[in-house]
């Protein structure tokens, strides 16, 4: 594990009944250029659920911050990417199951 690199990634994303602001600390991964965060109770987690209802997110990463977009990883059409995601997961945090969503910085 490098010590160096951050544990945690900051997602807030925008409540779906209140309209409101919701921030969340989560474990993540970097993969080529995007970033991976995983729920546990995949799409019951009301992160989850306000993604699904507006995908513009922002989120910290140590120092950098972001503005972008969220989408769900569907396990069935990117098989692929869902294994790499679990392995680096797994690898990090010795954990790497659950509902994968991708954070997309925008440009």
């Amino acid at each position: 594990m490098n010590y160096n690199e951050p544990q945690f990634l900051y997602l807030t994303t925008i409540g779906r009944k209140t309209g409101k602001h919701r921030e969340i600390e989560i474990w993540f991964v970097e993969h080529e250029g995007l970033y991976y965060i995983a729920s546990e109770l995949g799409h019951r987690s009301n992160w989850v659920q306000n993604i699904k209802h507006n995908n513009e997110v922002s989120f910290r990463v140590g120092k950098n911050k972001f503005n972008g977009t969220a989408r769900v990883v569907d396990r069935n059409e990117e098989p692929e990417l869902a294994a790499k995601v679990s392995a680096l997961m797994h690898v990090k945090y010795h954990w790497g199951e659950g509902l994968i969503v991708e954070l997309k910085p925008s440009s």
